[in-house]
C-alpha cells in the first residue's frame, strides 16, 4: 500500500521533487519549535555561522534540505539505476577509491548525515561490491520498502547485529567496501566519549576497529545536492587515520564543515544513551572484535 502511495513520486523529476522539498522543508521550519530549537543550538555549538550565513539561516536551510530527501528518498528507492545514476553528475576522488582497490585490504565508507546519503552507495554498488549496515526500523511495514529499495546490483544490507559486523569483516576481506553511517550515536557500551565540534558526544568504535583490524582504507563520502535539483556532486576523500574517536570526529567535523547547510542539524547527536554516562565506556580492543563483534547502529 505505501509503495503504490510513493509510486507517483517516481515520475516527478527532481527538481521539483527538490520544489516541493524546499515547500515541505520551510513550512517544517516555523511549525516544529523543538526540532528548530536543537538546531539552532547544534549550529551555534558548531561556531560554523559565519558572514554571510548566520545561524537562524543555516538552521533555515538545512530544513528545507530536509524537506528536499523527504521527497526524493522514495524517487531513489523506487527508480531503477539507469534512472538514477545519471543524476550524478561529477564524483571528485575517484582516485582514491582506485589507489585503495590496488591495495588489497577493502575500504571503509563512511557517511555522515549530509546531503544525500542514499545515492552514494547506489553509485558506488553499480561499480564494485559494497555492504552497508543499517538499522532495521521500529515499524515492520516499512523494513520491507527500505530494504527493496537500498538493495540494489552490488549493494549489500547487513543488520546493525554481530551477524551483521561479520558480514562487515567478510567483504573487506574480499577486498570490498562497506559503508557506515558514522555520527549515528551507539547503544551503551559500544562506543566512548570524544568531543564533537568542541561537546562530548557519545561516538562509534565500531569504525576504528574494522580499520584496525583489516588495514582497510577509510574514505569519507557525502552526495552533495546540487541546486534546482540539477542532481548530485559526490565528494571522495581519504581519511589518514581514525584510530580514537576524537579522529574520527575530527573528520566528520571537516567534512560537515565544507557544506554545513546540508547537515542534519536536528538530529540529537548529543544524546546520552542510557547508562552511557555513568559508564564512560572504552573503546573494546580488536581481540573483543574478532571475540564478541560490537552492535552498531546505522540507517
Amino acid at each position: 500500500m505505501l509503495s503504490f502511495i510513493l509510486n507517483p513520486f517516481t515520475y516527478l523529476p527532481l527538481r521539483v521533487l527538490h520544489g516541493l522539498g524546499f515547500c515541505l522543508g520551510t513550512l517544517l521550519f516555523y511549525c516544529m519549535p523543538q526540532a528548530k530549537k536543537r538546531t539552532i543550538t547544534n549550529i551555534k555549538q558548531s561556531q560554523l555561522a559565519k558572514p554571510p550565513l548566520e545561524v537562524k539561516e543555516i538552521a533555515r536551510k538545512s530544513f528545507v534540505e530536509l524537506g528536499k530527501a523527504i521527497f526524493e528518498t522514495p524517487m531513489i528507492w523506487q527508480k531503477k539505476e539507469a534512472d538514477i545514476l545519471p543524476l550524478v553528475k561529477q564524483v571528485h576522488g575517484w582516485e582514491v577509491v582506485k589507489d585503495a582497490l590496488q591495495l588489497g585490504k577493502g575500504i571503509i565508507f563512511l557517511t555522515p548525515h549530509l546531503g544525500c546519503f542514499e545515492i552514494t552507495s547506489i553509485y558506488y554498488g553499480n561499480r564494485h561490491p559494497i555492504t552497508v549496515l543499517y538499522r532495521p526500523p521500529k515499524l515492520k511495514w516499512l523494513e520491507r520498502l527500505i530494504l527493496n529499495g537500498r538493495k540494489r546490483t552490488g549493494v549489500t544490507l547487513a543488520e546493525a547485529n554481530a551477524s551483521g559486523v561479520r558480514k562487515l569483516m567478510q567483504a573487506l576481506k574480499r577486498n570490498e567496501a562497506i559503508g557506515i553511517l558514522p555520527d549515528q550515536i551507539p547503544a551503551a557500551g559500544e562506543g566512548e566519549w570524544a568531543d564533537f565540534f568542541g561537546k562530548p558526544a557519545y561516538t562509534m568504535t565500531l569504525a576504528s576497529k574494522l580499520a584496525e583490524k583489516t588495514g582497510a582504507t577509510v574514505l569519507m563520502a557525502f552526495g552533495e545536492r546540487l541546486v534546482n535539483g540539477a542532481g548530485y556532486d559526490i565528494h571522495i576523500t581519504r581519511l589518514e587515520s581514525i584510530t580514537t574517536t576524537t579522529l574520527l570526529n575530527n573528520a566528520i567535523e571537516q567534512q560537515i564543515a565544507l557544506n554545513p547547510t546540508q547537515y542534519l542539524w536536528r538530529y540529537d547527536r548529543y544524546k546520552q544513551r542510557r547508562h552511557a554516562m555513568e559508564k564512560r565506556e572504552t573503546p573494546a580492543t580488536t581481540a573483543e572484535l574478532k571475540s564478541k563483534p560490537t552492535k552498531q547502529t546505522n540507517e
